[in-house]
């Protein structure tokens, strides 16, 4: 009993820390509308937000692990939570200059700090405690994720989205001073949400700093993105290397359907923002988070590879009805999506380790560091929405990423006796 109750207090706050990465990634669907309409963006620009939060786990990646593997869990969680802090603070002053380098370099430190804490939390949680029991201990840390995903959005819609939405010849029609006062109305909304963001992480450091965590060893293997050697030479595994590139597709595809969102909404069945966003947390996202227990209940019966298929199929007929038709079908098909969304990543991912051996380790650094997809589709999108005047049009590129995603599930998972 002495022994469980050393673990609660620490349990607790290490479980705090996934709804903070959640908060980062589900926030950006309302923070991409909203700094395009402040900034005066095009939907190209506007994509530079994703593209600095995937760069970032890009870059973090291994060199967050190296650092955990190196001082250990608890130095790299105060490590990501400083970051994380800093990166938050400095969206006032960004806001304040309406620079978009400036917010952009605020969004990849909290992204830094963010790829900290993920490659920290799933190992420790997972050892704090008895092992009989440490699936559910990560289970129960896992759903704060899928909690944040849905509240992020609708928190964030309501505080920071104004719902003042001008035409292009409504603010054609206003002075120099009236465009400057109302452009800095909207950018300033962000400054009370950041400034309340970076205490709460602030009150985690102290309270990390204050309580003894438990000094636990894990092995290497549960150290993501932090490999002993890193060799380009386990690619030579077929599966792996379409693995890698269906993740970095599906993390486009995700990404870009969730943060075009809003706009969407407004083109093809004139949603304000607020509603909007209100849609995406309450229906979409909600959805992704019943998707995971869903899918994970039918791989009981279904073999992963085939349900992936089954599941990509369906997105790619919804993605079809959201850019053929229009109004309320268009955007509840689109709604629907990211519950066949939700067992992508992980079955991608396991399906591409599958059978590595030794190797799986190098080979999970490289399915890791595909987050760059998350850079990659919204920027194609966004030019195409940018090019055709449709954003509408832009989502014919998330059926193309499932497509591939299919000849995955299909064929391209299998394992391969060449490299043997």
């Amino acid at each position: 009993m002495a022994k469980r109750n050393q673990y609660l207090i620490p349990i607790i706050l290490v479980t705090s820390l996934f709804f903070l990465w959640a908060l980062l990634h589900n926030i950006n669907p309302i923070l991409i509308p909203h700094l395009r309409k402040a900034l005066q963006l095009n939907d190209t620009q506007s994509s530079y937000i994703d593209v600095a939060v995937a760069v970032a786990y890009f870059v973090i990646a291994i060199p967050a692990g190296l650092f955990m593997h190196k001082f250990g869990y608890k130095k790299g969680i105060i490590t990501g939570l400083v970051l994380y802090v800093i990166g938050a603070l400095l969206v006032i002053p960004a806001a304040s200059s309406r620079d978009y380098i400036f917010f952009l370099t605020a969004f990849f430190i909290i992204a830094s700090g963010a790829t900290f804490l993920e490659t920290v939390a799933n190992p420790y949680i997972s050892v704090l405690g008895d092992k009989d029991t440490s699936e559910q201990r990560l289970n129960f840390a896992q759903s704060f994720n899928g909690v944040g995903a849905f509240l992020a959005p609708i928190v964030g819609g309501q505080v920071i989205l104004s719902g003042i939405e001008h035409t292009p010849e409504e603010l054609s029609a206003m002075t120099a001073t009236q465009l400057n006062q109302y452009l800095q109305y909207e950018a300033d909304s962000v400054k009370i949400p950041y400034l309340i963001i970076a205490g709460i992480v602030a009150l985690l450091i102290i309270l990390f700093l204050a309580v003894k965590l438990p000094e636990v060893k894990a092995d290497d293997s549960e150290l993501h993105g932090a490999p002993s050697s890193f060799s380009v030479k386990v690619l030579r595994h077929k599966h792996l290397s379409w693995a890698v590139f269906a993740e970095l597709l599906y993390v486009g595809a995700q990404v870009g359907i969730g943060s075009f969102f809003i706009r969407y909404a407004k083109f093809v069945a004139d949603v304000n923002e607020r509603d909007a966003a209100f849609i995406w947390g309450s229906l979409a996202m909600v959805g992704f988070m019943v998707g995971r227990f869903v899918g994970t209940f039918l791989m009981r019966y279904v073999k992963a590879a085939k349900l992936l298929s089954l599941y990509s199929v369906i997105s790619i007929l919804l993605l079809i009805v959201s850019v053929a038709f229009e109004g309320s079908v268009a955007l509840y098909a689109l709604s629907v999506v990211p519950f066949f969304m939700s067992i992508m990543f992980p079955t991608i991912f396991a399906l591409g380790i599958k059978g590595l051996g030794e190797e799986t380790k190098i080979a999970s650094s490289f399915l890791v560091m595909a987050i760059i997809g998350g850079a990659i589709i919204p920027t194609i999108m966004g030019y195409i929405s940018d090019q055709t005047g449709s954003i509408q049009v832009a989502y014919i590129v998330p059926i193309l990423c499932f497509l591939f995603i299919l000849y995955f599930g299909i064929k391209g998972h299998k394992i391969s006796t060449e490299n043997k």
